[in-house]
Formats: structure tokens, C-alpha cells, sequence
């Protein structure tokens, strides 16, 4: 299926870009979520009439993006869970739990930006994490994870 890209996707393409896609992503992601729409002679026009206004709203959210990573880089957060003597703890920190922890610190972060590269963290100490606050702006934080006796 041949669709217009309304904003940038990663792995696909820029704003503008006419792409063909499988039937599925497109009708079940693409399309619902806003990002793109069949690419239709139709579709196309009404795209080049609505192209300035598209991407304007796309450089605002890059700037927006950009100046809550300038803000977020390099911030600890500091969560404490109950842990045995070894420093293992009982259960682990998810990405959940950190976007929780930076809500509360007055940051709007989603827990599906936050990426955890090895995965949900099950030691104590500081650990170094990835929130990828647009497709184009990733911000890293340290999580530094205290452990409780019980």
C-alpha cells in the first residue's frame, strides 16, 4: 500500500515522503495513529495545500523536544527498592518506573521513550538510560538505584 508520510517515521521516512508500506502496518498503525494516509491523487492535494502548516507543527516539536533533552541530559533519578545483601533486588526497575519517577520531577515523559538497553534493571547502582524524546533527540539520564532491607 502506498501511503503519504504526515510526520517523520523512523525506519520509513521524512514528512512528505510517499512510501509503500505492508497492507497491515498501514491500516492498524500508521493510518489510525496519525502518521500517514493513503496515498490517493486526492490525498496528495489536499498534502501540498496543508505541506506548510505540517511542517511547521513538526519544527515546533522538534524544538519542544530539543529543549526538554537539554534540560533532561545528564539528570540522576533516584528510586530505592527492596533488594537482598547481595544487591540484587526482588523484582526490577522498568521503564515504567523511571518515566513515574521523572513525571514527578516535572518532566513529560512517556514510559515508551524511555529505552533501557540491557533490558529492566535488576542490580543496585547507577545505570545509564536512553529517553528518546523524538525520532531526532535522545536525551541520557543516570538512574541511580538504592537498595532497602527488608
Amino acid at each position: 500500500m502506498q501511503i503519504i508520510l504526515l510526520e517523520k517515521v523512523v525506519n520509513l521516512g521524512n514528512l512528505g515522503e510517499i512510501v509503500t508500506v505492508k497492507d497491515g502496518y498501514a491500516r492498524n498503525f500508521l493510518i489510525p495513529t496519525g502518521r500517514a494516509r493513503r496515498a490517493t491523487e486526492a490525498a496528495k492535494a489536499e498534502f501540498e495545500a496543508r505541506r506548510a502548516e505540517l511542517e511547521k507543527a513538526a519544527a515546533e516539536k522538534l524544538a519542544a523536544a530539543q529543549a526538554l533533552g537539554e534540560k533532561l541530559n545528564g539528570q540522576t533519578v533516584r528510586l530505592s527498592q527492596k533488594a537482598g545483601v547481595d544487591g540484587r533486588l526482588f523484582g526490577s526497575v522498568t521503564n515504567h518506573d523511571i518515566a513515574a519517577e521523572l513525571v514527578k520531577q516535572g518532566y513529560e515523559v512517556h514510559k515508551s521513550q524511555v529505552r533501557l538497553p540491557n533490558g529492566p534493571i535488576k542490580l543496585v547502582g547507577d545505570n545509564t538510560v536512553i529517553v528518546a524524546l523524538h525520532t531526532d533527540v535522545d536525551a541520557e539520564i543516570t538512574v541511580a538505584v538504592y537498595g532497602e532491607t527488608a
